[in-house]
């Protein structure tokens, strides 16, 4: 699996800096960046401040708010000057993901108040593809960076946004910057890193549609397995995960995760949705667990945990899950977990977990 880290934030900011040499000469100031209503000089600043605050918030592990700091560039600081803050905190950046460890999340209050090392790689990227062509519009300047960078963003922090046939034109309508045949013009917009839920001995952390890929394919997801896994019903809802990605139905909190076990950073199963709730509140859930991990009460605490998150979410009057009748093992998970029996048949038993607005 092709991983989103420092070598794509080195990537990202090399393209930017090379091009924007080339109108070093020019009056950044007096010029507006593209749509944006700040001058050309002003936005390149902010991609090193947010390049820096992006590294400030990994190496510091911070967890509840930003770290309070920011970067003064020196008076008579020219635009090869601005260019070469970039480059620096673009490589303070790519160092910083290079060597935090997987499981570190930091504070980044969009949408779920964190983000781990990829993410934040996302969106230093994003930040420096964005604000390059904004600069490059205002200048004049022709600027398209590499398709598969900008698929990679997409696919990790933007999961919402049905992916196109031309990366780098649906990432600008994404970000509000342009526009796609069939889609109605973004004038709000935000990405998404993916959500982790908390449980007392692991954390169910929510797979990105690049994730899902590597994942539907055999591969490992970007996560350490413990033995047996994955087992073949996760790479079978990362399937489907990636199905409603590439049709622009899917809902990240809604979609698949991974048990990482914290111990270690294992991964342990797969636990997920099988779609958003339907208009009665009605929410469905399944779950495996690799061989290896099975017996020791993972899939039971995975299950409280995240139907506990469902059932606190306005829309949800109730979690259901199903089993088949002679999976034993699975229907004292279920029962472990709080769910009843309301229903079932010759190859599937139903089970409810119902919550108080239900």
């Amino acid at each position: 699996m092709r991983s989103m880290g420092g070598e794509q934030v080195e990537e990202a900011v090399a393209g930017a800096v090379a091009l924007l040499r080339t109108a070093a000469d020019r009056d950044w100031q007096a010029v507006r960046a593209g749509r944006l209503e700040w001058s050309c000089r002003y936005t390149a600043e902010h991609v090193a401040g947010d390049l820096i605050a992006y590294a400030g918030q990994l190496a510091g592990r911070a967890t509840e708010a930003y770290v309070p700091f920011g970067i003064t560039l020196d008076e008579g600081t020219g635009n090869e000057d601005v260019l070469q803050v970039i480059e620096t905190t673009g490589a303070l950046l790519a160092a910083t993901v290079r060597t935090t460890p997987r499981e570190v999340r930091a504070f980044h209050p969009y949408p779920f108040r964190s983000a781990n090392r990829e993410g934040f790689a996302a969106m230093g990227v994003t930040e420096v593809l964005a604000h390059t062509h904004d600069i490059a519009e205002g200048l004049g300047l022709a600027y398209e960076p590499p398709a598969v960078l900008c698929a990679d963003v997409l696919a990790r922090i933007f999961p919402h946004v049905q992916p196109g046939a031309d990366p780098w034109r649906t990432l600008l309508w994404a970000t509000g910057r342009g526009e796609l045949p069939g889609r109605a013009p973004v004038t709000d917009w935000r990405w998404r890193n993916n959500l982790l839920v908390p449980a007392e001995r692991l954390t169910l952390q929510g797979v990105t549609p690049a994730a899902a890929t590597d994942l539907a394919a055999g591969g490992d997801g970007g996560f350490e397995w413990v033995g047996g896994g994955p087992y073949q019903g996760t790479r079978d809802a990362a399937g489907m995960l990636l199905k409603a990605y590439e049709g622009g139905a899917h809902r990240p909190e809604w979609g698949v995760f991974v048990l990482v076990r914290r111990q270690d950073g294992r991964a342990v199963g797969g636990m997920g949705f099988h779609g958003p709730p339907d208009e009665d509140g009605r929410v469905e859930i399944g779950y495996d667990l690799a061989e290896a991990a099975r017996g020791h009460g993972y899939a039971t605490e995975a299950l409280r945990a995240l139907s506990g998150w469902a059932l606190a979410r306005e829309e949800v009057t109730s979690v259901f899950a199903t089993t088949e009748p002679a999976n034993l093992a699975s229907q004292a998970v279920i029962v472990r977990a709080g769910f009843t029996r309301v229903a079932g048949d010759e190859e599937q038993l139903a089970y409810e977990l119902r919550g108080r607005q239900g």
